[in-house]
């Protein structure tokens, strides 16, 4: 199966650069110039990110954490800073790997297959948990307070990226395009709907437990 490797990267030429290269061996691509499109564009078919630290308006080192919290692919720091402590840090933010410019094409081509096998090896775990609920996405069940929840498709998508973004707020857009994978085919309505559905169903298991609040103007997060 193809992987998709996002590139976020101002420079255009070395973005370009990057693309030809990896399309060349083999790899879907997904450009983006900026940190904030960086993190608009990353999505469940990113196997890998290429991450430059000098990027305007948000740098690299701002967004590690979002794009890890997002989706939790490897990232691979691309930057010229040769400073060790400054990699330190980067590793502390999650970073998987870091190549300093400029580097040899096949050295960045190992690196890239040593994470991606890395990655793949690992077994992930298909159950996520919060206070008294239990979903488990490889048979798409849900349990609350041992009771089990029948949800919709999109329910359970919903409640899926809740609980992966615990400690977080999901925005409405990150919301939209990914349960319903893109922005345009719901709106607040639909998922005000879907909220209030949700709610009700973790309510009917758990009465004295509030588990989604609304941020408003922004979206919605599971209530610490």
């Amino acid at each position: 199966m193809q992987k998709t490797i996002l590139i976020i990267e101002d420079d255009t030429e070395i973005n370009d650069m990057l693309s030809i290269l990896l399309a060349s061996n083999g790899y879907r691509t997904i450009c983006a110039f900026s940190g904030t499109e960086g993190v608009l564009v990353h999505n469940r078919e990113v196997s890998l990110i290429l991450l430059d630290l000098m990027l305007p308006g948000r740098s690299g080192e701002d967004i590690i954490c979002e794009l890890k919290e997002k989706f939790n692919v490897p990232v691979i720091v691309i930057s010229a800073i040769h400073d060790v402590g400054k990699k330190v840090d980067l590793f502390s933010l999650g970073a998987d790997d870091y190549i300093t410019k400029p580097f040899h094409n096949d050295e960045l081509l190992a690196r890239i297959n040593v994470r991606l096998r890395t990655d793949q090896a690992k077994p992930e775990s298909t159950t996520l948990t919060y206070k008294n609920i239990l979903l488990d996405k490889s048979n798409f069940s849900v349990v609350c307070c041992g009771h089990d929840i029948e949800l919709s498709k999109h329910e359970f998508a919903l409640l899926q990226l809740l609980m992966e973004n615990s400690s977080r707020t999901c925005t409405k857009s990150m919301i939209y395009d990914t349960v319903w994978d893109y922005e345009n085919s719901a709106d607040d309505n639909t998922l005000n709907v879907h909220i209030s559905k949700l709610r009700k169903k973790l309510k009917a298991c758990d009465p004295d437990t509030e588990y989604i609040e609304t941020v408003w103007g922004i979206g919605y997060r599971l209530k610490k």
